[in-house]
């Protein structure tokens, strides 16, 4: 442990958070630092709502943005594409009831996170009913989390469960 912080041996291979269509270059980063900090690639789906050399994505990721192993997708249809029919992909939103501390979260298991003003499609909602998961708040507390501190949240259960597992 340093300094109160427990350093975990790369053991197990990856997960993956994606972030479609993102706006705010400050969540990307901090969502890159989370990503470099757990051994997950990072995602990002066109359209993007900044440039990758912003300042601010920089800022946020500090030094560590260089390190973070990011891919960078045209379309959410080329992302699927890409990741092949047999990924397990969980679409985080609102619109939900399901827990994501339910889910039974594997190794190479995709987070799949929208856009901070609207988040995921409706469309893409309604056809993977089974695969949306939630992060619960107290009822009439707030409308949603801050994008980054879902994809910690998120992030670091799928982390857990897969670190305890030793996968």
């Amino acid at each position: 442990m340093l300094a109160g912080i427990a350093v975990i041996t790369p053991t197990m291979g990856m997960l993956n958070v994606v972030l479609v269509t993102p706006e705010i270059p400050h969540n990307t980063g901090a969502a890159g630092r989370l990503c470099l900090a757990t051994g997950a690639r990072l995602h990002l789906v066109k359209p993007l709502g900044f440039s990758l050399d912003d300042r601010q994505v920089r800022r946020v990721g500090l030094d560590y943005w260089p390190d973070v192993d990011l891919k960078v997708w045209e379309s959410w249809e080329d992302f699927r594409a890409g990741i092949g029919s047999d990924a397990r992909v969980y679409l985080l939103t609102t619109k939900t009831e399901r827990p994501h501390w339910e889910a039974e979260f594997v190794d190479g298991d995709y987070l799949v996170f929208g856009c901070e003003t609207k988040g995921l499609p409706e469309r893409l909602l309604d056809n993977n009913q089974d695969d949306c998961l939630t992060i619960p708040m107290l009822e009439n507390s707030t409308r949603s989390l801050n994008l980054s501190t879902s994809v910690g949240i998120v992030l670091y259960e799928a982390f857990r469960q897969v670190s305890v597992r030793g996968e």
